[in-house]
């Protein structure tokens, strides 16, 4: 009786778990004979968040797991796996990517309700199938003299690119007032009045341009994240932005103007930048950058201070983080804005310079980014090829 009592004392929360719970672990879709559970959707969409991924993360993840599982099958099918220590690797890799150690990392995936499962198997996926591709494409994807060549006369035929004219909004949303900032700024995307869209600027925005509506001066549409730019050139006159998740923040922009220019400068291939945590408010950090000619100045000024205030680095535009990314777009090389926060710190952001592809001095970077292209060309393909067999039910 007591081994019954104590196996009874044992399954009964199992056996009376909320039929939602239950539910998370259900089918939510399959993709021929995979299922995809609620618990996944919800967990992708948390991780994309997280990333602060622009538009709908939810059905962003739904597209993601699905294509995950068709590159997944592929590979079964082909033998690939990564090894346990690669993976490890590549997930401490992703992690300073965002200059985090891996522990912070996981600290922070807790926080947010991610499992550390979830971001592996995002990474696995990801780096197993560009391994796949480079391996049953490369022979086909590779670049002659001839490619290097056109690439090169294309590049200097003094293409038009674009330039805009944007009125930004940016609320802050600390988790007690998020569901209060997503309210608002559900409201004002749905303005097209550039009077009604200045005078929120004036009443909401945290940024300094606040003090004149918000209004921006033209700006080149590849200074702003990559991830943006589409959304951005796609808005017609008036025309605001769908809410734009953030660190700690909602952002929205407004279109006055967009307009071509001649002779345009590449799209840059790097961004050398730094953040100084400044303890204090902004006037605190406003001192600080008038003491700033160049970034080398910031080590200076970071002297004697915690490792991590200062962080200078030179990444991909598609690996600075949205919020800086967003100040990084209004300034030229050692200008500084701060009007970002960390915590009870001010955030100085400095532009310390973009890298330009240049072809003639690099043709063998060229070389690697048309190749690069030519073999997402045919895992484009090759997806849309297995989603077309595929049986996937939602």
């Amino acid at each position: 009786m007591r081994l019954t009592a104590l196996l009874t004392a044992l399954f009964l929360p199992l056996m009376t778990a909320p039929a939602l719970a239950q539910g998370q672990f259900s089918p939510a879709i399959t993709v021929n004979d995979s299922a995809i559970t609620g618990y996944e959707l919800d967990q992708r969409t948390r991780l994309l968040t997280l990333f602060r991924s622009p538009g709908d993360v939810a059905a962003l993840a739904r597209t993601q797991l699905i294509e995950e599982r068709l590159k997944q099958e592929e590979m079964d099918r082909r033998g690939i796996k990564i090894t346990p220590e690669d993976l490890k690797s590549e997930v401490e890799a992703f992690a300073e990517r965002a200059s985090l150690t891996p522990d912070l990392f996981g600290q922070v995936l807790s926080e947010n309700g991610i499992a550390s499962t979830t971001l592996e198997q995002f990474v696995k996926v990801g780096v197993t199938w560009r391994d796949y591709i480079r391996l049953r494409y490369s022979s086909q994807a590779q670049i002659s003299d001839a490619d290097i060549a056109r690439a090169t006369s294309q590049q200097n035929s003094g293409t038009d690119a674009l330039e805009v004219l944007l009125t930004e909004i940016i609320i802050p949303a600390p988790p007690p007032r998020a569901a209060e900032a997503s309210g608002i700024a559900e409201q004002i995307a749905q303005s097209r009045s550039q009077a009604a869209f200045e005078a929120a600027a004036r009443k909401y925005s945290a940024l300094p341009s606040r003090a004149n509506g918000g209004r921006l001066n033209w700006l080149p549409l590849s200074n702003y994240p990559p991830a943006l730019q589409g959304l951005i050139s796609g808005l017609s006159i008036g025309e605001v932005t769908a809410p734009i998740q953030i660190p700690n923040g909602i952002a929205l922009f407004q279109m006055r103007g967009i307009r071509e220019v001649p002779q345009a400068r590449p799209t840059p291939t790097a961004i050398d930048y730094a953040t100084y945590a400044v303890a204090g408010d902004v006037r605190a950090a406003q001192v600080v950058a008038q003491r700033l000619d160049t970034c080398n100045d910031l080590y200076g000024a970071a002297k004697g201070q915690p490792a991590d205030v200062l962080v200078r680095e030179t990444v991909a535009p598609s690996q600075v983080p949205e919020d800086v990314a967003l100040e990084l777009a209004k300034l030229d090389r050692d200008e500084t804005s701060v009007a970002l926060t960390r915590g009870n710190a001010t955030l100085l952001v400095m532009m310390c310079g973009r890298t330009y592809g240049d072809a003639l001095a690099d043709p063998e970077a060229l070389r690697a980014q048309l190749q690069s292209q030519r073999l997402e060309g045919f895992a484009n393909a090759l997806l849309a090829d297995l989603r077309a067999a595929a049986t996937i039910r939602q």
